[in-house]
């Protein structure tokens, strides 16, 4: 079922958004070489909480960090720890927090000092993919035309787009329907309403889109060893476009 949120509901979701968001985007001047994927989930967490904000990912199934922290070919579900950031990774924090009972999810990707051309344009594509996605938004559009932006996008650029794993409704719930495929697919038929919330993610790769789940039960590597590159908003669909709620003040 498809959730359509109310006013008040869409309410508490903009202040989890521009809360999230503010500490999400202060971490750029932390994600540098030295600096552990560990000790930024700690410094993400106690920011969390002290925004009121319930670190959402903490406690989901057996996961014990508040924030997914994924470098170089790790596309997503990268486990925090005492890993070391070093000049010219690539590095996506991607997190959920929840205000009042609403969630909200985004991903950021962030360059550690000097990165690669191919590094670099792949995470510009990542941004192209999810900024054209947001603006195809409006009442009435097939959810499967969102999609298909994505998809264009980043195959002109002739990078890889996982099918593992797909954007998805967002509210109450971290994840509820519709999922939002970063292609198209046969299995999406919903036409986008106002007041849906979706959290939009393009999750790309360098080369293939294979991907494989490492024995920790949650990273997810590319398996030719290919970069990759996620960045994730949360929009809500209003009768003008969409409006971005983890971009504060910013509509589509």
């Amino acid at each position: 079922m498809i959730y359509i949120k109310n006013k008040q509901a869409i309410a508490k979701m903009r202040i989890a958004g521009q809360r999230l968001s503010q500490i999400v985007e202060g971490m750029r001047e932390y994600v540098v070489a030295g600096v552990t994927t560990g000790e930024l989930d700690a410094l993400i967490e106690t920011r969390m909480r002290a925004a009121e904000l319930r670190p959402m990912c903490k406690g989901y199934g057996t996961y014990q960090h508040a924030t997914c922290i994924s470098i170089n070919d790790v596309v997503v579900h990268g486990i925090p720890s005492n890993r070391t950031l070093v000049d010219g990774d690539i590095v996506t924090i991607d997190v959920v927090g929840s205000y009042k009972g609403y969630c909200v999810d985004m991903a950021r990707c962030f360059a550690v000092g000097t990165i690669s051309d191919t590094a670099q344009r792949l995470i510009d594509t990542a941004q192209r993919a999810l900024d054209a996605a947001i603006k195809k938004i409006a009442p009435k559009i097939p959810l499967r035309e969102v999609c298909r932006v994505i998809q264009t996008v980043v195959e002109k650029e002739k990078f890889g787009i996982l099918r593992d794993f797909v954007g998805h409704g967002i509210g109450k719930a971290m994840h509820e329907e519709p999922q939002v495929p970063n292609f198209v697919s046969s299995d999406v038929t919903a036409l986008l309403q106002q007041g849906m919330t979706l959290a939009i993610e393009p999750m790309i790769t360098e080369h293939g889109h294979e991907v494989q789940v490492m024995e920790d039960g949650w990273t997810v590597r590319t398996i030719d060893g290919g970069l990759s590159a996620h960045i994730e908003d949360t929009i809500v669909v209003t009768a003008h476009g969409a409006e971005v709620l983890t971009r504060p003040n910013e509509r589509v």
